[in-house]
């Protein structure tokens, strides 16, 4: 029935008018269609719609103790979801020091140390006058550092471009969650990003700024629904390649909350609201935050429409902020099962839930991938027999053993240097004044380490505290020197994997108290060793385009290497050449890049030729590494032919890689077919140089302690 208010020929324009009224209040009342709409993920044929990629901090998947399921072992709901529909690559290594903050920016970006800034996982500068400071890298994208450049900091001396700006140009909304880089880490992020207003109070009362600002973000696509409100604010990225003008990204759970959650605080998935030891609703710290939390802020992101989220979960090993004992928990301890089991229960829901909502690996690209590969360092366990599911294991003795390296320093050699280091079992020295490196005082302080030994107090016999050395021209080969000269130590001392070096501002002797050398028992884990990092870690992958083929070591990778597969997979691409290559072996056929599809077999055994010559612990690395330690330990006329050689080896090495990145990129990325006659030319050259190395290593061009094949024996 007509009214005869309307005169006939607007009823039909009125009606389009309704149609659009109601599909615009559809479709702003259902947050993941609205967000997703705009969102162009270009994967071949277009089943992948979503990305959620998820950081574990020092998560295994081999066992510890051999009684003792590993930690992934123990996560049954987690194993079986990324095997099911795809791949656990066991044959992972991690960044040279396996320091949490590189391998997380190594993994953002696709690049090494030394072309994102941060290769050592602190951030230690010299300053002006020769003394050295050090300051946290865990921070926002476009902190500065103390040497007054970005902390993430290109090889052409600028902010390395932001990971999540590919997705944004694509229209898709970015969240991250307990994501160092993507989200604000302190209050000097907060000045930088928020404006001073919200900085003053975030200096008085930190613990509220934790929760309020920190740790917690989402960069929004140009026109996103979520960022046009008044809790957004300008996503600032001054040197991003052609610009980035026109988006924003809200920060923080106090801008965030209001937008996803309008009826109350975002809740864990066990429906406990998330919040800090004091009671107050937001970001507890990464540290701190367990899966039930970080998966259930993820999930609210998910399903409010942010199709891509970053998602960081704490340290399994490490017990709660509220917890009273004091060091982590070892291998089948009670605590560290039980917190395993409700992490793994934790993922069973985030997965349900989202099954729930339609987000399952048939649109939605899963990534899991853990940082770190720190070794237990204790005891027996007691019983011996136990398996810490049916018997509870306890360890008597714990603890890395600590060293007082400085005094050991002058009571054994009589080198009383003024330096500092990155604590560790593979501490960097930076030397006061920072000396050249053929000057006399790094010399002989790198000579005189090379010769530590130690009374070892748990088992009373004489450990040589140095496996390897690295000098400034080792780091440079190994991807550790950035476009900053203020953040390079001078050398690095690969040593005992049990001891943790510190310094401890004092020269006395070791025979006056405290010991120079004790067992530390706040410190349970250890990281750095070479044979630790070498195929030390794993990474998950499940969702469209995945090969489904469980466990494998056959498929080599490194951190590096995820985030091209990732853009490769996607259709998107990085506005550089990155470090990692395209892991096609895990990927089915028909999801590969099209210049890639025409000749996998070429591009696969090119890959494995550059990281063999390019990886900073590669074949090349190693063999170099060893080079290196003889040059350090011998003559000063050694050392200056080494200086020679290993910087030739080196320019040469960074030629050919860029020959080999421009084939595997324009493959990858630029629909540029490899040509198999040049890659496996390339392959050659890259054969001959390790193998050069390789020979220089086992016959010294210095004097050195013993001859030894670095191929065979890293240490």
């Amino acid at each position: 029935m007509r009214s005869s208010c309307i005169p006939a020929g607007l009823v039909p324009l009125l009606r389009g008018v309704l149609f659009l009224v109601l599909v615009c209040i559809l479709a702003c009342s259902t947050g993941s269609g609205q967000a997703l709409a705009a969102c162009e993920l270009r994967s071949r044929g277009g089943t992948s719609t979503r990305v959620v990629q998820i950081q574990l901090d020092n998560l295994h998947l081999r066992r510890d103790t051999p009684n003792v399921p590993s930690d992934l072992e123990q996560m049954p709901h987690l194993r079986e979801f990324l095997t099911h529909d795809g791949i656990i690559g066991s044959n992972h290594q991690i960044s040279p020091l396996a320091q949490t903050a590189t391998d997380a920016l190594t993994i953002l970006t696709g690049l090494y140390g030394d072309r994102m800034g941060v290769p050592l996982g602190s951030s230690a500068t010299f300053r002006s006058d020769g003394s050295v400071g050090f300051a946290s890298a865990f921070a926002y994208w476009t902190a500065i550092n103390a040497d007054g450049r970005p902390l993430m900091l290109t090889d052409t001396d600028r902010t390395v471009p932001a990971p999540w700006v590919p997705f944004t140009v694509a229209g898709c909304d970015v969240g991250a969650y307990a994501m160092t880089g993507l989200t604000l880490q302190d209050s000097v992020d907060v000045a930088s990003t928020l404006g001073a207003s919200d900085a003053r109070v975030a200096a008085g009362d930190p613990l509220k700024a934790r929760a309020d600002w920190f740790g917690i973000a989402i960069h929004c696509a140009r026109g996103s629904a979520l960022c046009s409100n008044a809790h957004a604010r300008s996503d600032l990225l001054p040197d991003e390649p052609g610009g980035y003008a026109g988006y924003s990204a809200l920060f923080g759970n106090r801008h965030i909350q209001p937008v996803i959650s309008p009826g109350g605080p975002l809740k864990d998935l066990g429906g406990e609201i998330i919040r800090d030891e004091t009671g107050r609703p937001g970001f507890p710290g990464a540290t701190a935050t367990t899966a039930s939390q970080s998966l259930g802020y993820a999930a609210a992101m998910l399903e409010a429409g942010v199709p891509v989220v970053y998602v960081g979960i704490g340290n399994a090993h490490v017990p709660s902020a509220a917890a009273a004992r004091r060091r982590a928990f070892g291998p089948g301890e009670r605590d560290h099962v039980a917190r395993l089991a409700a992490d793994d229960a934790a993922f069973k829901s985030f997965i349900d839930r989202l099954a729930a909502s339609g987000i399952t690996t048939r649109n939605t690209l899963f990534i899991v991938v853990s940082t770190g590969a720190d070794r237990f360092v204790g005891g027996p366990p007691n019983p011996a027999a136990c398996d810490g599911r049916t018997v509870p294991c306890s360890y008597g003795q714990a603890g890395a053993i600590g060293l007082a390296i400085d005094r050991l320093l002058a009571a054994e050699r009589r080198n009383v240097t003024t330096f500092d280091v990155q604590p560790g079992n593979a501490p960097p020295f930076y030397i006061h004044g920072n000396p050249s490196p053929t000057d006399p005082l790094t010399r002989i302080l790198a000579q005189d380490i090379g010769k530590l030994t130690a009374l070892n107090p748990v088992t009373g016999k004489t450990d040589r505290l140095t496996s390897m050395l690295a000098d400034r021209a080792q780091m440079q080969l190994m991807h550790l020197v950035t476009a900053s000269p203020a953040r390079t130590p001078h050398v690095i001392m690969f040593g005992d994997p049990d001891y943790l070096n510190r310094t401890a501002a004092s020269r006395a002797d070791c025979a006056a108290p405290p010991a120079c050398i004790a067992v530390d028992p706040e410190v349970a884990w250890m990281r750095g060793d070479i044979p630790q990092i070498l195929a030390g870690s794993w990474f998950g992958i499940a969702g469209p385009g995945i090969r489904r083929r469980g466990e494998t070591a056959d498929i080599v990778s490194n951190h590096a290497d995820l985030r091209p597969t990732l853009l490769a997979l996607l259709g998107l691409s990085d506005r550089y050449v990155h470090d990692g290559v395209v892991l096609v072996d895990a990927l089915e056929p028909g999801a590969l890049p099209g210049a890639i599809a025409v000749d996998p077999d070429t591009y696969a055994a090119l890959a494995r030729a550059t990281r063999t010559l390019n990886d900073p612990l590669g074949q090349l690395a190693r063999n170099s590494l060893a080079l290196a330690t003889q040059a350090v330990r011998g003559s000063d006329a050694g050392y200056e032919r080494y200086l020679a050689t290993i910087g030739a080896i080196t320019a040469r090495r960074d030629a050919l890689a860029r020959e080999m990145y421009a084939q595997l990129n324009g493959a990858a990325f630029a629909q540029r077919p490899i040509n198999p006659a040049y890659a496996h030319a390339l392959i050659g050259r890259a054969g001959a140089l390790v193998s050069e190395v390789e020979n220089l290593a086992g016959s010294s061009l210095t004097p050195a302690d013993r001859r030894w094949k670095a191929a065979s024996d890293a240490r």
